[in-house]
């Protein structure tokens, strides 16, 4: 695992940005798994500047999301659908027809998450996997005490979740859904390359039990530590609880040339 600590949340989205430009240059058809919440939100706005400036297409890359909740329609601004429109799709350049979210509203769940696994695969697998983590240690909606060789499911959504993903409901916590499909923690590290980004001092404790603690489903971000290209960027604050944080300042200042990303 590469463990990158940087100066603020903005170089965080900056460099998680050109590790993604950098896969979409060299394979302009790459697969991108897409995160929602507060977290990847630097990383999109610094990946949009990017492609402003010319500087990566995305137009022919595909995209498929983590996640979704049950039962609110695609058209509903809250949806993880039209959350990933106008926060990535649009900004980005991609096309929707090549971008898909899990469908929460279909009418037979389980026969959904199925055919979601098979479209990924069908796509050739996940190149590069953009990821946040919550606050109790999820990734995706996958929450403590998933099993690491999960697939895509339907997941009851942790008191903790729903509380914080409140403030996408206007504080409204009866509007947050009890249940989510969500790519499992399998799915996730099926994927080629893993990026997880965390910004902040209420992400501190998730990061250090997932870097540097046991390898343990109470804390599925954990799992990254059993993938071969896992990158791990964070800003001061959320990497203030880390033992070996001098360590990877060390190792990420010493890196041999063709591991470097400009």
């Amino acid at each position: 695992m590469e463990i990158v600590i940087l100066p603020d949340a903005a170089a965080v989205g900056a460099a998680a940005a050109a590790r993604i430009a950098a896969v979409v240059r060299a394979k302009p058809e790459a697969v991108l798994g897409l995160s929602t919440g507060s977290s990847p939100l630097g990383t999109y706005e610094a990946l949009g500047e990017l492609v402003r400036r010319g500087e990566v297409d995305l137009s022919r890359a595909a995209g498929f999301a983590l996640d979704e909740y049950v039962g609110l329609p695609p058209e509903s601004p809250q949806s993880y659908a039209a959350t990933i429109d106008t926060t990535v799709t649009r900004p980005l350049g991609m096309d929707p027809a090549r971008v898909r979210t899990p469908p929460g509203s279909a009418a037979d769940l389980e026969a959904a998450c199925e055919e979601y696994e098979q479209a990924i695969r069908g796509a050739g697998g996940v190149d590069v996997q953009l990821l946040g983590i919550g606050a109790n240690g999820h990734i995706g909606f996958n929450e403590p005490t998933s099993s690491f060789a999960s697939r895509t499911r339907i997941k009851t959504l942790a008191p903790r979740t729903r509380e914080d993903n409140a403030r996408f409901f206007d504080g409204d916590l009866d509007a947050v859904p009890l249940h989510c499909i969500t790519q499992g923690l399998g799915t996730i590290l099926d994927a080629r390359r893993l990026l997880l980004v965390a910004q902040g001092e209420a992400k501190a404790d998730a990061v250090a039990r997932t870097v540097e603690g046991p390898l343990s489903a109470m804390v599925p971000g954990s799992a990254l530590q059993l993938h071969p290209h896992a990158t791990v960027l964070l800003d001061e604050a959320a990497a203030s609880r880390l033992t070996l944080s001098e360590y990877y300042r060390f190792t990420a200042a010493h890196l041999p040339p063709w591991q470097r990303v400009d």
